[in-house]
């Protein structure tokens, strides 16, 4: 499996949790440059996943909703 289709694999959840605690070692500081612009990189991952979910969930919903 490659890594971009493990990534695609994550759930929201998964995805919501790690993302937390990328901000969070952003926050904390710290770090070096270059390890602030790994965590950087896999944070706008992360929330490209959860972005996903979302408006995956807000087609389903659209779907069933009642027309006006």
């Amino acid at each position: 499996m490659t890594p971009e289709a493990k990534e695609k694999k994550l759930s929201y959840e998964a995805a919501r949790d790690e993302l937390t605690e990328v901000v969070s070692a952003l926050e904390a500081g710290g770090t070096t440059l270059e390890e602030s612009i790994s965590l950087w990189e896999r944070g706008e991952v992360l929330a490209g996943i959860c972005q996903e979910w979302l408006d995956g969930a807000r087609a389903k919903l659209d779907a069933i909703a009642p027309k006006k």
